[in-house]
């Protein structure tokens, strides 16, 4: 089916709605407020109790706070961008039959994962910096926002494709935990898979942030090219299974 042009009316429409499907669930909000501080205290005093490995390039109690902010940053919008697609399949689907373009429907549906994102993004920050010197904050926030971005097409994605709320819940749950347990440097490895995954150089983007240091151009490039690749991916299939009214359920 030929993805059409959306209108900024249509756009704003979808925007609309899906905003309003949001926030009227108040656990939704509940969870952007509380499990911020919630998570980043939480890895903080769990880590503070490890001795310093010598693998280790920061004191734990620090690199439990900075696990603790990518992991919501991460974890929330992934949460979000799941339900999104999930809650929204049957009428996106009709939607799609009756002509309305797959392409609004994407962004619809992205950009209510993306507000939600930038607000993750600024609560985690200010909780980590009530703790934890971040040297650059606009570096700091521009790299959660980022991830956040990420990881809510990631949900997008395993919602499109398993559109079952508890399954993917479950599969987002054990990405993310491993994922920052391998970004982070809690776990020692130098396995060449671990760039494989999706916060391994957000992760190094953020301590940069946080210790004062230029990002390496690299990491950012990569990092980049990461983020797009899983964009259209994204973007593909959903776009696809609306199309034909397809998917996992």
């Amino acid at each position: 089916m030929t993805v059409s042009r959306p209108s900024s009316d249509r756009l704003r429409v979808g925007l609309d709605a899906a905003v309003r499907e949001f926030v009227r669930e108040p656990i939704n909000v509940a969870l952007l407020v509380v499990l911020p501080p919630v998570v980043i205290t939480s890895y903080e005093s769990m880590l503070s109790a490890f001795p310093r490995l010598p693998y280790m390039t920061t004191d734990p109690g620090a690199l439990g706070a900075t696990a603790g902010t990518l992991f919501v940053a991460a974890f929330l919008p992934a949460v979000i961008g799941l339900f999104q697609v999930i809650s929204a399949q049957r009428a996106d689907e009709r939607l799609s039959l009756a002509g309305f373009p797959e392409l609004a429907l994407f962004v619809s549906r992205l950009g209510a994962v993306c507000l939600a994102t930038l607000l993750t993004a600024a609560l985690s920050l200010g909780v980590l910096a009530t703790t934890t010197e971040v040297e650059s904050l606009a570096l700091g926030f521009l790299t959660l926002a980022f991830v956040g971005g990420l990881y809510g097409l990631i949900g997008m994605l395993i919602g499109t494709v398993l559109p079952r709320e508890l399954e993917g819940s479950l599969v987002l749950i054990f990405v993310v935990d491993v994922d920052e347990a391998l970004a982070s440097g809690v776990i020692a490895t130098d396995a060449a898979a671990t760039k494989l995954f999706p916060l391994h150089y957000p992760h190094e983007v953020f301590q940069a942030a946080v210790d004062g240091t230029a990002p390496a151009a690299s990491d950012v490039l990569a990092a980049a090219t990461y983020g797009a690749i899983v964009l259209v991916a994204t973007f593909l299939v959903y776009t696809a299974l609306a199309a034909t009214g397809g998917g996992g359920g």
